[in-house]
This record gives C-alpha cells, structure tokens and sequence, in this order.
C-alpha cells in the first residue's frame, strides 16, 4: 500500500486534500495519470494544502454571490400561459426550459440544468419550483400557469 494525495473528489475514496492509503497499481495505473492524486511527499504536501486554500476560497465567493443572486430568485413570481383544456390539464407542459427562458426575459440569467423541476408541470395553478444555485444554496420560484 502507498500512500496519496487527493487532487480531487474521489468517490468510495475520499474528499480533495486528503491522504489515503491504495495499492501501488491503482495509483500508478488510474489516479496519478488522471490527475486525480499525488505521490505523498513533503513537496506535495505543501502543494495540496495551497490548492485546498485557495478551493475553499473560491467555493465561499461562489456561495456568497450564490446567496446574493437567490435573495434576487426570492421575490420573482412567473406567469406563463400554455393551452388547456376543461379540467385545467394543459395539453403541453411547463418545462424546465420554458422557466428559464422567463427568468431570463426578466433578466435573471439561470441555466436550465439548475432548475429542479421532477416533472414537467402539467396543470394550471401556483407552482413552486427549485433552484439550484449552488450545492449549499437554494432559491424558490413561484410559478402561475394559466389557460391562453
């Protein structure tokens, strides 16, 4: 067994800057080419810990503007028209991509990936959808769908 370096999050192995125990051929053959890890010595060492510096750093600004754009998402509420029919089903559906294309007609740039929506909305009425603006940040979206 040797010991490495996490570049990276490794799943089944471990979190980025932590030192883990592998066999010689898994590091040799998979982590060390891929980038992914570190040969444990004191350089190294060193290395990996102004890299976690500066990761974490960088993932609080992230989080920071992340907080400060879902305070803006909080108090947008979207209305959206769509065909439906006697019951209030519409005969298309609301989909992810149609509540980001109206975000950003109201100039909140959000891409459609991060949008939480498990299904597609199908029927008329309030909804509240998710965004997901950072893995620890979240913002809701009202959305009104009404008949055309």
């Amino acid at each position: 067994m040797i010991e490495v370096i996490l570049r990276e999050d490794v799943t089944s192995l471990g979190k980025a800057g932590e030192l883990v125990r592998v066999k010689p051929g898994y590091a040799r053959n998979y982590l060390l080419p891929h980038g992914l890890a570190f040969e444990a010595t004191e350089g190294n060492k060193k290395r990996i810990a102004g890299e976690t510096r500066a990761r974490t750093a960088r993932n609080q600004a992230e989080r920071t503007e992340a907080e400060r754009f879902a305070s803006e998402l909080g108090g947008v509420a979207l209305t959206l028209t769509g065909k439906a029919g006697e019951e209030g089903k519409l005969f298309g559906s609301i989909t992810a991509q149609d509540i980001a294309e109206a975000l950003a007609a109201e100039g909140h740039k959000v891409d459609r990936r991060r949008i939480e929506l498990e299904h597609p909305i199908k029927t008329l009425g309030h909804h509240t959808v998710g965004v997901r603006l950072h893995p620890e940040v979240r913002a809701e979206v009202h959305v009104s769908v009404t008949a055309e």
